[in-house]
């Protein structure tokens, strides 16, 4: 009897395998295999030219080189990091605000309702966020239409590098914070109700309930979460910058990303060139991440490795 039970486990475990397998396919023919094309970083590459064979050109870290002696090299990386730093601080915290106050909601009805309305803009598309900001901030916007019936001037917020900053960091975090609180309330879920009724029995207060209860339960999502972040914080991506992006605010809308896509996809292409700026930034990002996480086992067992 004890064989007949092991037998259909292995076979649920037989199928269970079989499912996995088309999503492990995938994720070696699109992820792993292309990762042969990060070779032409290191050489003169002309787009036809074949990249493992004995006529490619190598040259070593010369387009490294090249970029790092950019004269934009250090606005780039100013641009970049100050895009996703600020986007991260105040994007970050915002999903695990929301998500505990709608968890501790006594309106459980209002509460969906809430939760709807949030999540609505994630579903956008870039192109459509960008019109909306273009209707509101444009030159002919709403408001600029009401600040000269008030009597004030125009003003092109399109045009003006220190505002680029503010408008694509608020619309970012309003269009994904109510999306990205979605994972928070599923841990919160799973919070055994008695552990609140035997809060409130000892006297806590609904806040008290929610920094002792509700974050704890929480917390390994958050740290797990946290380290991911970090880990992409200079992953900006490059479309919706380029929907923002004018002549006039260049000084702070170029990032890594759009210097990127215009070197390596438009005009007199270098795709070598390109690939190198691009193979730069995602070391950036794996040496946040391993920091992240080495800093995290000081302070919690929640880490990726």
């Amino acid at each position: 009897m004890t064989g007949a039970v092991k037998m259909r486990k292995k076979r649920k475990a037989y199928i269970m395998l079989l499912f996995v397998i088309p999503a492990l396919i995938e994720l070696i023919l699109f992820n792993y295999v292309p990762m042969y094309g990060i070779l032409i970083a290191f050489q003169d590459y002309v787009p036809g030219d074949s990249i493992v064979s004995s006529d490619a050109i190598w040259i070593g870290f010369n387009n490294f080189k090249q970029f790092f002696q950019t004269p934009n090299f250090w606005d780039l990386m100013k641009n970049t990091f100050f895009l996703c730093l600020f986007g991260f601080l105040i994007g970050f915290p915002l999903p695990v605000i929301v998500a505990l106050l709608l968890n501790s909601s006594f309106n459980k009805k209002m509460s969906k309702v809430m939760q709807t309305i949030y999540i609505a803009p994630h579903f956008i598309s870039l192109v459509v966020m960008v019109g909306i900001l273009s209707i509101f901030f444009g030159t002919n916007g709403v408001i600029n239409n009401r600040a000269v019936k008030l009597g004030g001037d125009r003003f092109s917020y399109f045009l003006d590098p220190k505002a680029f900053r503010p408008l694509y960091i608020f619309s970012g975090v309003w269009q994904d914070f109510g999306w990205s609180a979605i994972i928070y309330l599923a841990a919160l879920s799973g919070v055994d109700p008695q552990l609140h009724e035997a809060a409130t029995i000892d006297g806590a207060s609904r806040v008290q309930r929610i920094i002792h209860v509700d974050f704890p339960a929480i917390f390994p999502t958050v740290s797990m979460l946290l380290i991911l972040s970090i880990g992409g914080l200079m992953g900006v991506g490059y479309e919706k910058v380029l929907l923002m992006q004018t002549s006039a605010n260049l000084d702070a809308s170029e990032i890594i990303s759009t210097y990127v896509y215009k070197k390596g996809l438009t005009g007199f292409t270098l795709p070598g060139y390109a690939t190198a700026v691009g193979l730069f930034n995602s070391i950036i990002n794996v040496i946040l991440l391993v920091f992240a996480n080495t800093v995290a086992k000081r302070f919690s067992e929640n880490t990726l490795f």
